[in-house]
């Protein structure tokens, strides 16, 4: 049969209505295409500029679906693709067939056969081909052109739906991961504003303001608790990226053996636990901005495949064999000295440089002269708000002793003395309209103020000896890990599987923080 049914038709539409997936769609496609021509082969392809990809075929090998066929290597892909009318290729045609060896029912170099291609167009845009073959001669000659019309008309409509249909629900996807994405991160962290009217603060605020709109990477470095996160947050908003996402990574806590799967993306089945694909924060960044927080904290092998990302705008999943274009700015931060670090070989030389394009420094609260009050307001009339308390300030005690500190931990520091404060004032003043925070309220901060807490009782002169002063927050917490693992190093003896199980934590990530800690297991022989 040659001519296409009223019936066919009739019943195309409802198959192709009641399809769940563009796949049940062009196997119905194809299935009606044979109903109305004797063919031995028939495929649909999309076309992709130079070349095309099989999406659904009958009568041709399975792994013909894999390949992607090179146009101008195929003169009979080329003539089809350049032509805005079915061809029907002559029985005799020289050209080679790109479908040799591929059919099903034919061992071989096809012998003399009937070939014929439909270039499908929706609004004059060539979105792919239907080729249909047979290995009997001439079968195609007497097909009516308003047939081959009909079956291209219908073939273009239902690849144009499924491909638009494609693009939405990747679109949607992606959008729903962006939003999964932002929504989380802004759970865990408040957005908040650059605080600050002093020289040090004037001077960062006109250095994003000069880079925001640019394109480069950028370093942000400072100590811990300074706003580094802040700063890539002002500077992503000030770009001109920024009705596109900002997505968070902390490389200290990706474990080393899923750095490059959580970076990257993965597909299904390309490791132990890959039960479903999955992108990677690259991916879900695209034309975006990536901040890469603690950057200094990334094994080496890690930072060479970042280094490919930045330097190529490429990506590849793991267990993917094709690579990825990605449109991504990074924004990388550091509480470490990364000169320093590519001096110990610890830190690559070239990604060091491809990251620091334009150095952003966030200077420590110590060097912000004035700063301190604005902060404390600003933190008192968040942490009043989260409370439920209807008024709330500082005395000017409280804003004296805060200034006498020198913050060691920094803003973040600062945040969180203010917060303890408020609770505590409130405790204290319950029948109160204006809560006050005093400085009993504060808390002990350093030896800077222990003539201050001792004269407001926060302290006795009897308990001095128990006060540790002074304490250097990174310093302490190295000191303490150490001596935490080596304890249970000892008492497993030397086993570091055992001992990261202990501790509850990754072991390549262990082996890390040990080689920091400059932590090893020697083993004798007697």
């Amino acid at each position: 049969m040659n001519n296409i049914t009223s019936t066919a038709l009739i019943e195309l539409a409802l198959d192709l209505a009641n399809s769940l997936s563009s796949k049940d769609r062009f196997d119905r496609l194809l299935d009606t295409v044979r109903k109305t021509i004797q063919c031995d082969a028939v495929a649909l392809l999309s076309y992709h500029q130079d070349l095309l990809k099989p999406l659904a075929l009958q009568g041709l090998s399975r792994d013909t679906l894999g390949r992607r066929f090179k146009i101008n290597e195929h003169p009979r892909f080329d003539i089809l693709c350049k032509s805005k009318i079915p061809v029907r290729f002559s029985a005799e045609s020289e050209l080679p067939d790109p479908y040799d060896g591929l059919l099903i029912d034919k061992e071989g170099d096809l012998p003399v056969h009937a070939c014929m291609g439909l270039p499908l167009f929706f609004d004059d845009k060539l979105l792919g081909l239907l080729t249909i073959d047979s290995l009997t001669p001439h079968a195609f000659d007497d097909i009516p052109n308003r047939t081959l019309e009909v079956i291209a008309a219908i073939a273009a409509t239902t690849l144009n739906t499924a491909l638009m249909i494609d693009l939405l629900e990747s679109q949607a996807l992606h959008s729903q991961k962006v939003v999964a994405e932002l929504t989380e991160e802004a759970l865990m962290r408040d957005g908040g504003e650059l605080i600050g009217q002093s020289s040090i603060m004037n001077k960062l605020k006109q250095e994003i303001d000069i880079v925001a709109a640019s394109d480069f990477n950028i370093l942000i470095y400072g100590e811990t608790g300074v706003g580094k996160e802040l700063v890539a947050r002002t500077l992503h908003q000030k770009s001109f990226r920024s009705n596109g996402p900002l997505v968070y990574v902390n490389c200290a806590a990706l474990p080393e053996n899923l750095i490059e799967s959580e970076l990257f993306g993965h597909v299904r089945g390309a490791f132990t636990g890959a039960d479903k694909s999955r992108a990677g924060k690259f991916s879900i960044a695209d034309n975006g901005t990536l901040f890469l927080d603690e950057i200094g904290e990334l094994p080496l092998a890690a930072q060479s495949k970042i280094l490919r990302a930045i330097q190529n705008n490429e990506i590849q999943p793991v267990g993917q064999d094709n690579v990825e274009e990605v449109n991504v700015r990074i924004f990388a931060a550091t509480n470490r000295n990364l000169k320093e670090e590519v001096d110990g070989n610890r830190f690559r030389a070239d990604l060091y440089h491809r990251l620091s394009v334009y150095p952003v420094r966030v200077p420590s609260l110590k060097e912000r002269a004035g700063d301190i009050q604005l902060l404390a307001g600003y933190f008192v009339e968040q942490v009043g708000r989260k409370l439920g308390i209807g008024q709330i300030k500082m005395s000017h005690n409280a804003l004296t002793y805060l200034n006498q500190y020198n913050w060691p931990g920094n803003v973040r520091e600062l945040e969180h003395v203010i917060s303890r404060a408020a609770l505590k004032a409130r405790s204290r003043q319950k029948h109160k309209e204006i809560i006050t925070i005093e400085v009993e309220d504060c808390g002990q901060l350093s030896s800077d103020t222990l003539k201050s807490e001792i004269k407001h009782g926060i302290i006795s002169e009897t308990d001095l000896h128990t006060e540790k002063l002074h304490l250097n927050l990174r310093n302490e917490t190295a000191n303490f890990q150490t001596k935490l693992i080596k304890q249970i190093l000892t008492e497993e003896n030397g086993n570091w599987a055992a001992t990261a199980r202990r501790l509850e934590t990754d072991r390549a990530n262990l082996n890390r923080l040990s080689k920091r800690l400059n932590i090893k297991v020697t083993k004798s022989i007697f």
